[in-house]
């Protein structure tokens, strides 16, 4: 791994990275965040390659390293978010264009960047999860399903890799202010907003934080391990206590 900038231990100073899914809201944000903090960052996207073609990843993070002389982190972050069907109707494309971005794209980025990671001495991978995956969203069964693998995915990869300095980590965010988000209608934003403890959406800025802590030295002793960002989504705010 490149050397750090500073002596900060909450600083990701110096690491060369790879996020995925870069032009999206949440993608883009992670890049910003980490740039500023000293990062030499390869941001990619659909029109770089396509997560679900093995062949086209595999070149594609190839020409990352090199371009960056090595890899110390990987951000698996592309995904697709709006398949909505009811699941007695789900269509199987539309089911495995799910599974295949959101958990095989995962999967084919992560051990591409493998060698470099095990290479680094102190690799780290984050996994861009959701929170649905523990309390479901109707409407989105492959969206779950996916996202929930990650997190199996992730503990399985952080198990086999630990014995090469390799990290794995996964960040669930729950309603965060993408552009697709905030271009849904403001009474469903203002209702979804009530419904959660801190009462407000999320910023990117707020969950690329979360990345950028578990990429620093602060989270070396971390792996396996699943933070939600979600302002207490799916907590019971009923209280039996008086105003």
């Amino acid at each position: 791994m490149a050397s750090s900038a500073a002596d900060n231990p909450l600083s990701p100073a110096g690491r060369r990275v790879i996020v995925t899914g870069a032009r999206g809201g949440i993608g883009r944000a992670i890049v910003e965040l980490l740039e500023r903090n000293g990062c030499v960052v390869a941001g990619c996207d659909v029109e770089d390659f396509d997560v679900r073609d093995r062949e086209a990843v595999d070149a594609g993070v190839a020409a990352l390293v090199e371009k960056q002389g090595g890899c110390d982190s990987v951000v698996a972050n592309a995904g697709v978010v709006d398949t909505i069907h009811r699941a007695e109707r789900f269509p199987e494309d539309d089911w495995s264009k799910d599974l295949e971005t959101n958990l095989t794209g995962h999967f084919n980025v992560v051990r591409a960047a493998f060698d470099a990671l095990r290479e680094s001495g102190d690799g780290r991978v984050v996994l861009i999860s959701s929170a649905s995956a523990e309390t479901g969203l109707p409407g989105q069964v492959a969206y779950t399903a996916a996202k929930a693998g990650v997190v199996g995915m992730a503990r399985t990869l952080a198990a086999e890799w630990g014995r090469h300095g390799i990290r794995c980590n996964v960040v669930m965010p729950g309603l965060i202010a993408t552009p697709k988000v905030m271009a849904l209608p403001e009474a469903v934003r203002s209702a979804m907003s009530a419904s959660l403890p801190l009462r407000r959406i999320g910023e990117p800025a707020e969950l690329a934080g979360s990345v950028a802590f578990l990429l620093s030295p602060a989270a070396a002793y971390i792996t396996g391990a699943v933070i939600r960002v979600d302002g207490g989504y799916g907590l019971n705010t009923a209280s039996l206590a008086n105003a």
